[in-house]
């Protein structure tokens, strides 16, 4: 006889879409200009990072709030700092040009708790909600982990 490891009880990324905050999903295309990225954070009220899409909508790499800052103020780094990585960065003109793209991202079939542990193993604070073709379909904090686990699991807490 196996033994098997009970559920969790916190369901599957798409039955947690739900619950999720209808809100704009910070994107831009990987043609976009630093100036064109910049807006994108400052008009989101929820994320540190930017999803960059190519021309089809599939996700191609991300750009952190950290990316973004050491970009837009490379000359106020020390200069402990790799030379050659902020020359590069200082150079970039579109979104492709430094973007991060190992990337981390759910989809709809993944269990919760699968995709929790990931993110707490690697320290992600948000990922991307993928559908079956790589389009964003949405977002997904850790504080919205969060409330799904309190909703869950948050009666017995108490």
């Amino acid at each position: 006889m196996t033994k098997t490891k009970p559920e969790s009880g916190l369901g599957k990324i798409a039955d947690f879409l739900g619950q999720l905050q209808q809100r704009n999903i910070p994107k831009v295309n990987e043609k976009a200009s630093v100036s064109e990225i910049l807006d994108t954070f400052v008009e989101s009220d929820h994320s540190r990072i930017v999803y960059v899409v190519d021309d089809q909508e599939r996700l191609k790499g991300i750009i952190s709030l950290g990316n973004l800052i050491r970009h837009v103020f490379f000359l106020y780094h020390d200069t402990v700092v790799d030379s050659s990585h902020l020359i590069s960065m200082a150079v970039s003109e579109t979104a492709k040009d430094f973007m991060l793209e190992k990337i981390f991202f759910a989809l709809t079939s993944d269990d919760v708790e699968s995709v929790l542990k990931r993110m707490i193993k690697r320290n992600i604070k948000e990922i991307a909600i993928l559908d079956d073709q790589k389009k964003i379909i949405a977002d997904c904090t850790m504080i919205d982990l969060l409330k799904h686990y309190k909703d869950t699991k948050g009666r017995n807490l108490s």
